[in-house]
């Protein structure tokens, strides 16, 4: 295989330092250039990691380019990029108040020396332990809904329903209406146990803001006992059987 060499000095090696080329003239693998680096002792380098082993922390072959024997201004930019977005541990230690070492001081208003202690400012840190917090909810808004009556198709009003004796409103002027408007949404729309307000009657008349439980209606708590189950069931079942005779006449 015939070959051909060029041997010439690397300026971007210190000095004597000589970059050789061989040029493959013949076989599979003509054109292809071998380079080489030989040191000023004569020493034969074939890759960047064997040079860059010899020379170790005299000289940084970071953007040294073996193939060319000469410096990457590609690399050149990135390197000193890197080196830019560097964190500068002294300055971070001398603006850390914490880390900084008590100073003696002594003046004419001192009786005596004192040592300053200079302390690290505290800073407000949110707390988001409880998670997201939901909007307060407003006390007897129920109430906008006074005066407001469901019609039938010729807007007629429906007789208003009759509640329960045991069902007594608590609040400041808080009517059947109302009572039946707050028990009607929350057995609609509350996710929780319907209890009724627990509080005292005196105490929530004297002051609801604070005694009254805006997630509950706004009727006295109500203990429902199995001989008021027993009873509703029975009505239930009394208009069971007389909704089916009116579907049985209707259809006959």
């Amino acid at each position: 295989m015939s070959i051909e060499k060029k041997k010439y000095e690397c300026s971007a090696l210190p000095k004597g330092w000589q970059r050789e080329e061989v040029i493959r003239k013949s076989g599979l693998s003509a054109g292809k250039v071998d380079v080489y680096y030989y040191s000023p002792n004569g020493k034969k380098f074939r890759s960047k990691p064997q040079l860059a082993r010899y020379l170790g922390d005299a000289l940084d072959l970071a953007t040294f380019d073996f193939r060319s024997g000469k410096i990457n201004s590609l690399l050149l930019r990135k390197n000193k990029k890197q080196r830019g977005t560097q964190f500068d541990y002294s300055r971070g230690v001398r603006n850390d108040a914490s880390l900084v070492p008590p100073i003696r001081q002594t003046a004419s208003i001192f009786k005596q020396p004192v040592t300053v202690y200079k302390t690290q400012e505290g800073k407000v840190k949110t707390d988001f332990k409880h998670g997201p917090q939901e909007k307060p909810k407003q006390l007897f808004w129920e109430k906008r809904l006074e005066g407001l009556r469901a019609c039938d198709l010729d807007g007629l009003e429906f007789n208003a329903m009759e509640l329960p004796r045991a069902l007594r409103a608590v609040g400041p002027h808080v009517g059947e209406e109302t009572l039946l408007q707050s028990v009607a949404t929350a057995l609609h729309v509350s996710t929780q146990p319907v209890t009724g307000q627990t509080g005292s009657r005196s105490a929530l008349e004297k002051n609801p803001g604070v005694f009254l439980n805006p997630d509950q209606p706004l009727v006295q708590a109500v203990s429902v006992a199995d001989e008021d189950i027993k009873r509703q069931e029975e009505r239930v079942s009394v208009a069971r059987k007389k909704l089916q005779d009116a579907l049985r006449r209707l259809l006959t």
